[in-house]
C-alpha cells in the first residue's frame, strides 16, 4: 500500500511539473517615477521617489509579482527599454532621461544600461555601463552573447557582449546623425541581422553581424512615418513595426517586413484604426501582434483629438498580409505590451494608472481580466526574453 502510495505521489508532482503555469515565465516591468502627466504635459516630479523595476510571473495563473526593486529607466524612447537573457538571469535596462542637475524641474539625456541579477533574491544592480546618449530601446540575441542599444540622441547603436553575469562593452556602430531618432534594434532569431528604427528620418537601418562584428550594411526599409517600435518574429520570417506618424491627430499604421529574402523588404502596411501606436509584439507562435496605441488619452481633455482611453488593438498574420481582429480599451499614456510563452496571457503597462493590466486570448476572443497589477510608478516597458 505504501508502495502504491508512493507511486500516486511521484506521478501527481510530474503532472504538476508539465501542467500550464508550472514554471515561471519572468517578466520585467520598468517604472518611471521621474515624470508624471497633468492634462496632456509632462512634468518633473521634484524629489520624487527612485525608479523601480517590477519583476512578475507570468507563467502563474493569474501573473504575481515576484519582486520590486528601485533602479533606474524612464518613459522616454519605445517601451521596449528592458531586455532579458534567455536564461532569465540577467536584466539590461536602459536610462534614457535623468533629472538635470542644473535644473531639478527638467530632464537631460543619460547615457547608462543598467545590468540586472534577476537571480538573486531580492533582484539588484550589479554593474553600471555607459552607453551613447539617450539610450533607448535594448535587445539580446537568443544565444544570450550579445546585446545591442539603440542611442536616441547620438544615431548610434552600442554593442555589449554577454559572458554568464558580465556584460561588457564592444563598440558602437553609427547609423545615422543626431536627429535620425535611432529607436529601438531588434535581432534576428539567426544572430545574424537586426534591424533598427529611426523616427527622426523616417526609415529602418539594416546590421549584419557575426559574432562580436555588428555593421550598418548601408541599406535603409522605408516603412512608414516614425517607425518606432519593432519585433522579430521567433521563426525569423518577419518583423513588425508600428509608424507613430506626426502626433497631429492622424491614424497610424503598421507595417510587416518580410525577411525571408536576400533583403528585408516591407510587404504590408494597414491602419491600426488609432493614433500613437507606442508599443508593438508579435505573438511567441508568430500568428499576431499586439499593438499598443495611446489614441489621444495623453492628449489635454480639451483637444479635439483627446479620448478617455488607449487602446490594445490584435492584428493577425497571414503570410505576407495583416489584418486588424480584435481590439479593447486600456489606460492613459500606455506603453509596453508583454505575451505569455503559450500567448494565452497579454499584459500592457500604464504610466497614469501606474500599473499593468491583463488580457486573455483564446485564439478568437480578447477579454479584459480585470486584474490589475500595480507598481511602484509608471509602468514605462514591459519585456519577457526572446527565445
Amino acid at each position: 500500500m505504501k508502495g502504491q502510495r508512493s507511486v500516486v505521489l511521484a506521478v501527481v508532482l510530474v503532472l504538476l511539473a508539465l501542467a500550464p503555469g508550472a514554471h515561471a515565465q519572468l517578466a520585467v516591468s520598468v517604472n518611471d517615477n521621474k515624470v508624471v502627466l497633468v492634462n496632456g504635459t509632462v512634468k518633473t516630479v521634484p524629489n520624487g521617489p527612485p525608479d523601480t523595476i517590477t519583476v512578475i510571473d507570468l507563467g502563474a495563473r493569474p501573473p504575481k509579482v515576484v519582486a520590486e526593486v528601485a533602479a533606474g529607466g524612464s518613459v522616454v524612447g519605445p517601451p521596449l527599454s528592458v531586455a532579458l537573457t534567455p536564461d532569465e538571469g540577467l536584466a539590461l535596462v536602459t536610462v534614457n532621461q535623468k533629472i538635470d542637475p542644473a535644473d531639478p524641474s527638467k530632464q537631460t539625456a543619460d547615457n547608462r544600461l543598467l545590468v540586472i541579477d534577476l537571480k538573486t533574491s531580492p533582484p539588484a544592480v550589479i554593474a553600471t555601463l555607459e552607453t551613447g546618449r539617450a539610450p533607448a530601446g535594448v535587445s539580446i540575441n537568443r544565444q544570450g552573447t550579445l546585446a545591442l542599444v539603440a542611442n536616441r540622441e547620438e544615431g548610434s547603436v552600442s554593442v555589449f557582449t554577454i559572458q554568464g553575469q558580465t556584460v561588457t562593452p564592444a563598440g558602437k556602430v553609427t547609423v545615422g546623425d543626431a536627429k535620425s531618432g535611432t529607436s529601438h534594434v531588434a535581432i534576428a532569431p539567426n544572430g545574424k541581422l537586426a534591424l533598427v528604427t529611426r523616427d527622426g528620418d523616417d526609415r529602418i537601418s539594416v546590421l549584419s553581424i557575426d559574432g562580436t562584428r555588428v555593421e550598418y550594411t548601408k541599406r535603409d526599409v522605408y516603412a512608414g512615418l516614425r517607425p518606432y517600435p519593432i519585433d522579430i518574429a521567433a521563426s525569423g520570417a518577419f518583423a513588425a513595426v508600428a509608424n507613430i506618424g506626426k502626433a497631429n491627430g492622424d491614424i497610424d499604421t503598421l507595417s510587416l517586413i518580410d525577411l525571408r529574402g536576400a533583403q528585408p523588404r516591407v510587404v504590408d502596411t494597414v491602419s491600426i484604426g488609432a493614433q500613437s501606436p507606442e508599443g508593438a509584439k508579435v505573438s511567441p507562435d508568430g500568428s499576431l501582434v499586439a499593438v499598443v496605441a495611446q489614441d489621444g488619452s495623453n492628449r489635454p481633455k480639451e483637444s479635439p483629438y483627446y479620448h478617455d482611453n488607449g487602446k490594445l488593438v490584435l492584428f493577425r498574420v497571414t503570410g505576407v498580409s495583416l489584418a486588424r481582429i480584435a481590439e479593447a480599451p486600456i489606460g492613459h499614456w500606455s506603453q509596453g505590451v508583454a505575451f505569455s510563452a503559450d500567448g494565452r496571457t497579454i499584459v500592457i503597462g500604464n504610466m497614469v494608472e501606474k500599473d499593468l493590466w491583463v488580457f486573455e486570448w483564446n485564439g478568437s476572443t480578447l477579454r479584459d481580466t480585470g486584474q490589475r497589477i500595480k507598481v511602484d510608478g509608471g509602468s514605462a516597458a514591459i519585456r519577457t526574453a526572446d527565445r
